[in-house]
């Protein structure tokens, strides 16, 4: 309220303050509006005399028919440019004591800040008055444990005194209450909320400020510089100098900062959706535009299918203009050929060209017939950059496949026991024929034919073709298909073998090949069985005789020496071969014999042992007991005949090897 009225004075000097209104000049309505101080006021106190000019403002307006102010109504500014000082007339009627004529004039700016800085020197003095009456009015006392306190009673002599009187009866001697004057000496000040627009009334954002910073267990000395700066700060406030307008100004430039902002969001906002909308309308233009195109191609694919469905209803549709329209729809339209799946259309069509143009074909003979005409049609209905899938057994190219290959080779009269015709199909045809139908090919034609030749009409006895030459080819398409023919293969080979002479060469060239077929146990068996006891017969008639040697029954073991393994047929030797050797060489070197004969017959029969049977340790062994003994028979030295161990060695392998035959024997009963 100090800084809505001029001229208050403090009474009775006790802190109490009032206000006396004065006239002031008509100007300060133009310069302050609203907040100009009332100029009818009356010199009497009980203002009885203001009835006059207080009428007439009424009569023009300014003031309500009650005698307050109706402070409902919103706040109103005058427009600095706009305020023009009353004219002569005006100031006669408002003030009939006035003997000053006024004159009309204009109030200029340098006028105008005159009286703003007459305004401001009298708060000026004001604000030191108040000042000295605080300082003389506060009145400090000394308190018994130090420091000093303001009477809070001191305005009482002003007054009846009743409070005090109370206080003094019941032994209260200043300070604060209880035993220990533990209570406080200050009111509780009130504590301002500040609103986020700084509120409507002028300083609510300083006062809330310092109220929140206000400590209540500060001392009196704290209490007081805290508010001689709070009087500071006000004191520089009302040098400023309007400082009501200036804050209301402030306020207006907040709202309309904020206002601003809003309307930059607001602008920001709309300006994206325009961007967004702008970004949907180009989707949705070329979302339009691929869809007039794919109806463009829609309507283009049928016309042809129509004309297609024409000539083959007038039977005049051709398999070369048929695969001719759509190779130019795959060409012209490659995503909705896949998205329509044109791929079944066209093959619908070219069935039952393509079995006209494939009846009565033999593929055996003829094998590139209709080869490119079918490689054309892969390419429409299975796509070159598309592999074969294997899960697909019921696309377009394998039904057509299915349909026109497969029967002719299927209806075909193929003998097992040539196998190169058909394995000549099969090699052309590679790349045409589907995973599915090669399959088929394999499983339902050449695995049957082939079961049938080998259980039915194969005898080894009887046969001049060896069976590898027509099973064998087959074993990189079938493989493991294979192995449920290896047991009737193994039966009928061990059968011809129970007659066989290790004479017969031939019996090696039917069982070698399938060495590398048979798992090497079933082979192990086989040849242990029908093989090697033959083998054992041969070396047991087989003769050393340096003087007139024969070496028939020797190289027919040898042929076997990379087909037997080398455990049997090292220890055949072991036992059938070298004693008999040893012996003979050991008697003709004790007779003075040619060293230089002995050294070729040492020679000679090293030499027809095999490079694998030389390698190993044991028939190195052999032959160099044999040295040995030559190098004893050359140095002079009596010649060692081989001892007994050797005998007993040999006679616990031989035991050993007739074992190993009974059990090869026993097993291959049941297997072969």
């Amino acid at each position: 309220m100090e800084n809505d009225y001029e001229g208050g004075e403090w009474w009775i000097g006790g802190g109490e303050f009032y206000y006396q209104k004065k006239r002031k000049a008509k100007d300060d309505h133009a310069t302050y509006g609203i907040w100009a101080a009332d100029d009818c006021s009356s010199n009497d106190s009980d203002g009885s005399s203001s009835g006059g000019c207080s009428s007439k403002r009424r009569k023009k307006g300014f003031l309500s028919s009650s005698s307050s102010k109706d402070y409902t109504k919103p706040v109103s500014f005058v427009s600095a440019s706009r305020i023009v000082a009353p004219n002569h007339e005006q100031l006669k009627e408002q003030d009939q004591d006035d003997n000053e004529k006024v004159a009309d004039h204009v109030l200029l700016p340098s006028a105008w800040w005159k009286v703003i800085e007459e305004g401001v020197q009298r708060r000026r003095a004001n604000q030191t008055q108040k000042a000295e009456l605080v300082n003389k009015n506060n009145v400090r006392k000394k308190l018994p444990g130090g420091g000093v306190r303001y009477d809070v009673g001191e305005f009482e002599k002003h007054t009846k005194g009743i409070g005090g009187k109370l206080l003094a009866q019941m032994g209260y001697e200043g300070g604060g209450l209880g035993v220990n004057e533990q209570g406080i000496v200050t009111p509780i000040q009130p504590e301002f909320r500040p609103n986020p627009m700084g509120g409507i009334g002028f300083n609510d954002r300083k006062q809330a400020k310092n109220a929140s910073k206000q400590n209540w267990t500060n001392t009196e000395e704290e209490l007081l510089a805290s508010k001689e700066e709070k009087a500071e700060v006000k004191a520089r406030d009302d040098d400023k100098p309007m400082p009501e307008l200036q804050y209301n100004i402030k306020l207006i430039l907040d709202l309309a900062q904020f206002d601003i902002e809003k309307i930059d969001r607001d602008l920001r906002m709309e300006m994206e959706k325009v961007a967004s909308l702008q970004l949907e309308e180009e989707k949705l233009l070329k979302d339009a535009g691929r869809q007039k195109k794919q109806l463009d191609s829609m309507e283009e694919i049928i016309a042809q299918v129509e004309r297609i469905e024409e000539e083959n209803a007038m039977a005049t549709l051709t398999i070369e203009s048929l695969s001719n329209v759509f190779t130019d729809l795959q060409t012209r339209y490659k995503d909705e050929y896949k998205l329509y799946d044109l791929s079944c259309i066209a093959c619908s069509y070219a069935l039952p060209l393509l079995i006209r143009v494939f009846q009565g074909w033999n593929p055996l003979q003829d094998a590139l017939h209709g080869l490119q005409l079918m490689a054309s049609w892969k390419n429409l209905l299975q796509g070159d950059d598309d592999p074969f899938d294997y899960s697909d057994d019921v696309s377009p190219y394998t039904q057509l496949v299915m349909e026109v290959v497969f029967p002719a080779v299927n209806t075909n009269t193929w003998n097992p026991r040539d196998p190169e015709p058909m394995l000549q199909f099969l090699e052309i045809w590679e790349s045409l024929l589907p995973p599915s139908v090669l399959r088929s090919i394999l499983d339902d034609v050449i695995v049957p034919k082939l079961s049938y030749a080998v259980e039915e009409t194969w005898d080894p006895q009887m046969e001049t073709v060896p069976i590898h030459v027509w099973v064998h080819p087959w074993l990189p398409l079938l493989g493991h298909k294979l192995e449920s023919l290896y047991d009737t293969i193994r039966f009928k080979l061990g059968k011809a073998l129970r007659v066989w002479h290790p004479s017969d060469a031939s019996a090696y060239a039917v069982l070698s090949p399938w060495k590398t077929v048979f798992d090497p146990d079933s082979w192990e068996r086989l040849i242990v069985q029908f093989i090697v006891p033959r083998l054992v017969e041969a070396l047991q008639r087989c003769q050393v005789n340096p003087a007139d040697q024969r070496l028939d029954e020797f190289r027919w073991v040898m042929s076997w020496a990379t087909a037997i393994p080398s455990r049997h047929m090292v220890t055949m030797l072991e036992v059938e071969f070298f004693p008999k050797w040893q012996q003979v060489l050991y008697h003709w070197l004790r007779s003075s014999p040619n060293f230089e004969e002995v050294t070729r017959w040492y020679l000679g029969w090293k030499g027809i042992f095999a490079a694998e049977l030389l390698a190993n340790d044991r028939i190195r062994y052999q032959f160099d007991i044999g040295l040995n003994m030559m190098n004893q028979a050359v140095e002079g030295v009596e010649v060692a005949q081989p001892g007994a161990i050797s005998y007993l060695r040999r006679v616990t392998e031989q035991r050993q090897f007739e074992a190993q035959q009974k059990a090869a024997a026993s097993m291959g009963s049941h297997s072969i």
